[in-house]
């Protein structure tokens, strides 16, 4: 499995927190026991809090035994597998020569590591289900103009859809709007729906939300719900712009994970999704 920094990140955070509320501290104080141990460092409360929230992306090794020795973690297999989620932590993910265009990366490198993703999608195909061609075309909708950059977005989510054919991949549900269907540019419809069609298996499903629904709990945006094996879910929720919000609170994660369920249960089921995409097809030809 593809590690993701990001990840590692947010554990290494998690735990050094929950090791400085074990052993009874603040922040304040902890930063004080760490200045009495390593007088030598700049140790302030405000530090403890930036690494505990990932204000800090990088964790070096003398400032983490310095935290490790506060909190009173004396094992050394225990002390060496906290140095070893830092290292882990520090690297770069496997999208980092993409950065000039992705930014953080940060949705991509969680969704490396993912065990399920549940997506939601109101005007477009999800992006680990899209052909080159619709990819290249959304790409250029969105308002690139230059095409080496173009075909560098293009890379990126090709590269992206190789998590989907590995050994461990992820277990991927979709729920589409119809309307993304009716937006499909019409050269391209033919093989994009196809796609979907046939990219299906038991590990990665499709649901179509007809228009015939009206009004629904998901019209307010499209989202998508990482799930990990040993890590709290997140949510990646679109905004205006391209850009996108990462929710990690677990009540608006629940709010999320609400409206998907009215969504899944209002759309299609799988089977009926397949039918009604194989009507597309038919009408298209």
């Amino acid at each position: 499995m593809a590690a993701s920094p990001t990840l590692r990140r947010r554990r290494l955070a998690r735990q050094l927190l929950r090791l400085r509320e074990e052993a009874g501290l603040t922040a304040k104080q902890a930063a004080a026991k760490a200045k009495q141990l390593a007088p030598e460092k700049s140790w302030f409360e405000a530090k403890i809090t930036r690494i505990e929230t990932r204000k800090i992306l990088r964790v070096r090794d003398a400032d983490l035994q310095v935290l490790l020795d506060v909190y009173e973690v004396s094992d050394p297999a225990e002390r060496e597998a906290y140095r070893k989620l830092a290292r882990e932590a520090s690297k770069s993910g496997w999208w980092f020569g993409y950065r000039d265009i992705l930014g953080s990366g940060t949705y991509i490198d969680l969704e490396t590591e993912a065990s399920l993703i549940r997506t939601y999608e109101i005007l477009s195909i999800p992006g680990l289900l899209q052909t080159e061609d619709y990819a290249r075309a959304m790409i250029r909708a969105g308002g690139v103009t230059d095409e080496e950059e173009v075909e560098r977005r293009v890379e990126v989510r090709v590269m992206r859809q190789h998590l989907l054919s590995r050994s461990d991949a992820p277990r991927l549900w979709a729920i589409i709007d119809a309307s993304a269907f009716h937006k499909l540019p019409p050269s391209l419809a033919a093989d994009q729906i196809q796609h979907l069609i046939a990219v299906q298996r038991p590990s990665l499903r499709v649901q179509v939300l007809p228009d015939e629904v009206g009004p629904h709990a998901g019209m307010d945006g499209a989202f998508v719900i990482l799930d990990f094996p040993d890590d709290p879910s997140v949510v990646y929720a679109e905004q205006t712009g391209g850009s996108g919000l990462l929710v990690e609170d677990p009540e608006q994660i629940t709010l999320y994970e609400t409206v998907l369920d009215h969504v899944q249960a209002a759309a299609l089921s799988v089977e009926e999704s397949r039918a009604w995409m194989q009507r597309c097809l038919e009408k298209l030809d």
